[in-house]
Formats: C-alpha cells, sequence, structure tokens
C-alpha cells in the first residue's frame, strides 16, 4: 500500500470508531505545558472506573468500600506510559537507589470549579504539580492540573497557588483509597508533593517511555494520523 493510501485509511479509520483515550487521542501540541486529559471519575461516582487497556472501553474497577470519594476529576494523560524514565525521576526525587514503573498511563487530577456529571470525556488541563506516590513500591506519580480556563482555578500555576487544605485532602484520599477501616500497614506513601517544573519533567518522561514502550504507535502517528 503506498504512503498515502496508508494515511487516508488511517483517517478513514480516525473517522468511523472510537478512538482509544490511551493510545488514539494526542497527548495535546503542546505537552507538557497544556495535555488532553481523559477523564475516568469524577467526585460524586461511588465506582472506581479505569480504562480497559485491551478495549479502551470505560470498565468497573470496584465499587469505592468505603466512604472516601476522589475529591476531584481524575484519570490519564494519553501517550503516556510510567515506565524507566518516569521511575528514575521518583528515584532521584525520593533519593531512593532503585524505582520501577507501575506500567500504567500516568494519571492526572484536574481542578475545576464546574461540575461535570459524569466522565469518559476528554478536557485540556493545565499541569501545576503533582504527587510523588508510590504505590506498592512502584513510581505512580498523579499529576495535579488545572482545566483551561477555569473561573476559579485557571489562574493556578504552581502547586503553591492551591490551598493546603485541598493538597492535604488529595493526599488523604491516595493514601487510603485502598485501605481498609483500622489498617495499619499501607501500601502507598506519598515522599513528596512538586511543583510545576517536576510535574512537565515528569510528562515529557512519561510520553518518551511512551514511545518507546509502543514504537509502532509512534510511526503511526508521526505519519500523520492526527491531521
Amino acid at each position: 500500500m503506498s504512503s498515502d493510501r496508508a494515511e487516508n485509511w488511517q483517517r478513514l479509520m480516525g473517522l468511523m470508531f472510537k478512538a482509544h483515550p490511551w493510545h488514539g487521542v494526542p497527548i495535546g501540541e503542546k505537552a507538557p505545558e497544556v495535555v488532553t486529559a481523559y477523564i475516568e471519575i469524577v467526585p460524586t461516582d461511588t465506582v472506581k472506573y479505569e480504562v480497559d487497556k485491551a478495549s479502551g472501553f470505560l470498565k468497573v474497577d470496584r465499587p469505592q468500600r468505603f466512604s472516601n470519594f476522589c475529591p476531584v476529576y481524575y484519570g490519564l494523560v494519553p501517550q503516556t506510559f510510567c515506565g524507566e524514565r518516569v521511575a528514575e525521576l521518583f528515584a532521584k526525587r525520593a533519593k531512593r537507589k532503585q524505582m520501577i514503573g507501575d506500567g500504567d498511563p500516568l494519571d492526572i487530577c484536574v481542578l475545576t470549579e464546574k461540575t461535570i456529571p459524569h466522565s469518559d470525556i476528554l478536557l485540556t488541563a493545565l499541569p501545576i504539580g503533582g504527587l510523588s506516590m508510590a504505590d506498592g513500591g512502584e513510581a505512580d506519580d498523579k499529576i495535579i492540573a488545572v482545566m483551561k480556563e477555569d473561573a476559579v482555578y485557571g489562574g493556578y500555576t504552581d502547586i503553591a497557588d492551591c490551598p493546603l487544605t485541598l493538597i492535604d485532602r488529595l493526599q488523604h484520599y491516595f493514601l487510603t483509597y485502598k485501605s481498609a477501616p483500622g489498617t495499619t500497614q499501607h501500601k502507598v506513601e506519598i515522599t513528596s508533593v512538586y511543583g510545576r517544573e517536576e510535574a512537565l519533567n515528569v510528562i515529557r518522561a512519561s510520553h518518551e517511555d511512551y514511545r518507546e514502550k509502543f514504537p509502532e504507535l509512534e510511526t503511526f502517528w508521526s505519519k500523520g494520523a492526527a491531521k
């Protein structure tokens, strides 16, 4: 098949079928400063949803077992992968000798004053910081971002702009969302909270990890599938 016919076929496939939210949606032309976020969970959800990696459909991961609700809009950054580069950044930040990535897309928490009633949507987000989180000994960073042009949070440019109570609430949620009441040993830990520049470094690293993990998809996009 000629290159022109292959490119036309790629564009046709994109029009006929829903894009896979991890692989079929661009990270964003201005990434890492401005990224696409695919939202899996909204604050009113009593069930934890996540993207099924094989099909791209949003699936039920588990019911929320306890009374804690995710306090923000939560999802993933397309075309990212938490692999070796993300783990190296975590290890350097936390002063640890060795870490591995969790092998998932990079997670993102998006702040907005607006009520979004359901997940399975895309929005444009501006990263301002992140949580240096490890889950079961694997790097599992949580990027914190604001929705572009949000009336309340849109002017935030760094994690230092956020109220401390909001950051505390986010940390409490992620430290406890897998634990039963009375649990004394937790597999999740947050080693630090970092600002915008480190968040941009993590996004860059995760995109490079993705390109290395899925070289065939990198070739697909470089041929103009997103045009």
